[in-house]
């Protein structure tokens, strides 16, 4: 049976010229003319898709919207983004948003076919490890400690009921994933799972976001909006960063969990919805209420069931099992990729250290190893900064063996593009200043203005936590709100690039 194509186009003319390419190749195909329709298609659940030839600019529905509404519904489709303009901006945007490949009209027959070959065998690997293991594969924990043993246990207990979880832990540490394999445990196992960021939705947006609005409820209102709440409705809503939302949106979010129902901005309608609440966050909560910067009552709704995810640095007998995973995911993922393994001694520099940013830091570590390695065992030298930290060096002596530990050095392999193979081509770069330095005084003597100083502070914090966004607030002592607003105010685009 070949494979089925769904081609989202709102150009009627570039619809017949790919439909006909697709079908040239020996391919079925389904043709629809705007995002609506598509994502009408997508989360259709008797579609069977193999991929997606998706147009970014559409009237309705954009490209980006249509991925990231399939990305909150664990829709793991491969989307093939197809476009006029091919600028890295535009590149970036669509990779960012779950992108697999990206393609600008018009497209040879020769790159289509290696487009939608490369994405039927990921979604042909998908379905067979979803039949092999039941719940997808992606909800797999990599772990063997005691701690997470206990962890499992808990989520064993949670899947098996449908009361609130409230999921802590540090940045880094899988909370989103633990919250996906609860889901795929549960009876809502097949119904929407659908996430929010609270700590990155506009203050002024939040109650549209979660509850929807009507066309005209408000400036810039120009279509109706469900919101996530009736996107999930039947499913699980999965809130992240939970400690993050402002005050005034707790009252109303309280007010939808304890009523079962929710009121869209503009509208006099009130609708009944039926979700299952996960939250998360790596905020001290009690510490918030007391200092007046979380509802009690809304704690005690969402802290039912509570699942304390330890740190990396307290599991590190998890290391060995992570590594030699990660190491497999990515030489599937990049065959010029040699390595294969990991000697004794980089894997005892790595149990050595003590992982701030936790699993997610370690997966971008192993990442750049295997982009320096040349051979088929990633050694010590092969992880310079993480040597330099374990062993107090100074990074600026490891920069000697021909630029490679400078590239080792690439952002966070969530920040920028997801693609490991354009995360390879970044370069870091070292701090203007150090740490205990912020120059108070201009070249005249005169002291500099506040804003320039804030700004040159948030731009040393992210590049010093690795665009981790979450520790960046932390450590400053805002919202993650309000450290995306000055990003904007601010212009600091490079910092706003390794968000997430």
């Amino acid at each position: 049976m070949s494979a089925h194509i769904l081609i989202a186009d709102d150009d009627p003319v570039q619809r017949r010229l790919i439909e006909a390419a697709v079908g040239r190749l020996g391919y079925s195909s389904s043709v629809v003319d705007g995002g609506a329709k598509a994502l009408d298609a997508i989360t259709d659940p008797d579609a069977q898709i193999d991929a997606i030839l998706l147009d970014l600019v559409m009237p309705d529905i954009d490209g980006l919207t249509i991925m990231r509404a399939m990305r909150e519904r664990d829709i793991e489709t491969p989307v093939i983004v197809l476009t006029a303009q091919g600028g890295i901006d535009v590149v970036i945007s669509a990779m960012r948003a779950g992108a697999f490949d990206f393609l600008v009209k018009p497209v040879s027959p020769e790159r289509l076919k290696c487009a939608l070959e490369a994405a039927i065998k990921v979604k042909t690997r998908q379905t067979r490890d979803a039949g092999e293991n039941g719940a997808s594969a992606r909800h797999r924990m990599i772990a063997g400690s005691e701690a997470m043993d206990r962890v499992r246990a808990l989520m064993r207990k949670a899947a098996a009921s449908d009361i609130p979880v409230l999921i802590e832990g540090d940045s880094g540490t899988g909370k989103e994933l633990i919250a996906r394999a609860i889901q795929a445990e549960s009876i809502r196992s097949n119904k929407p799972f659908v996430v929010v960021n609270c700590g990155a939705i506009p203050e002024n947006l939040i109650e549209s976001i979660l509850f929807g609005h009507e066309k005209g409820a408000f400036t810039g209102a120009t279509e109706k909006h469900t919101g996530k709440f009736v996107e999930a409705n039947g499913g699980t809503l999965f809130l992240d960063e939970i400690g993050e939302l402002p005050l005034e949106a707790q009252v109303k979010l309280l007010r939808a969990i304890q009523e079962g129902e929710i009121e869209p901005v503009g509208s006099r309608t009130i609708r009944k919805v039926d979700i299952r609440f996960i939250s998360a966050t790596n905020r001290d909560l009690i510490a918030a209420i007391k200092a007046g910067r979380f509802r009690e009552d809304l704690f005690y709704r969402l802290n039912v069931f509570p699942i304390l995810v330890p740190a990396l640095r307290q599991r590190d007998t998890d290391i060995p099992q992570l590594v030699h995973h990660f190491i497999e995911m990515y030489r599937r993922e990049q065959r010029s990729f040699r390595a294969r393994g990991i000697s004794p001694e980089a894997l005892a520099l790595l149990q050595a250290h003590d992982w701030p940013g936790n699993i997610r830091q370690l997966q971008n570590a192993v990442f750049r190893a295997m982009v320096l390695c040349d051979g088929k065992t990633l050694q010590v030298s092969d992880f310079p900064q993480i040597q330099a930290q374990v062993h107090g060096i100074d990074p600026e002596e490891l920069s000697g063996a021909g630029g490679r530990e400078t590239l080792a050095s690439t952002p966070p392999l969530d920040s920028a593009l997801s693609s490991p193979a354009d995360s390879a081509n970044s370069v870091w770069r070292e701090p203007a200043q150090p740490a205990d330095m912020l120059r108070i005084l201009d070249s005249t003597g005169n002291v500099r203005p506040l804003v320039e100083l804030e700004a040159e502070a948030i731009a040393f914090a992210i590049d010093h936590y690795g665009g981790q966004m979450s520790e960046v607030a932390r450590r400053l002592g805002i919202g993650r709100s309000t450290l995306y607003r000055k990003l904007k105010e601010y212009n600091l685009d490079q910092a706003e690039l390794a968000a997430e």
